[in-house]
Formats: structure tokens, sequence, C-alpha cells
């Protein structure tokens, strides 16, 4: 796995809950929620891109 990946994936972590945290104190619960949400969505494309890439890598290694 390359390393610059868990770097985005940490760097959306701590950027979201800055965001989240803020918007929580500023009282917007609401978008606070959205934001937790839309960070989770961009992780979760992320690493399903990178899982499809693992797959079409190995299903390249086993044709013959």
């Amino acid at each position: 796995m390359e390393i610059d990946f868990v770097f985005k994936i940490a760097a959306i972590g701590v950027l979201v809950a800055v965001l989240t945290q803020v918007l929580n104190r500023a009282g917007r619960e609401d978008i606070a929620t959205l934001v937790a949400l839309s960070g989770l969505v961009v992780v979760l494309v992320m690493v399903v891109d990178m899982i499809s890439d693992f797959f079409e890598t190995v299903r390249a290694m086993l044709q013959f």
C-alpha cells in the first residue's frame, strides 16, 4: 500500500474533524453532520477505487 494514500485519508479525517467541531460550536449541528457524512463518502470512494485497482491487478496476474 502506498503511504501517501494513508496520509490522504488522515488529512481528510483531520479536516473533517476540525470542521465538524467548529460547526458544532457554532450551533450548526445539521451542517456538521453533513460534513462528517461527506468526508466518509469521500474516503469510501477512495478505498473502493483502490480495491478495484487491486482486483484488476489480481485478474491480470491470473490470466494466462
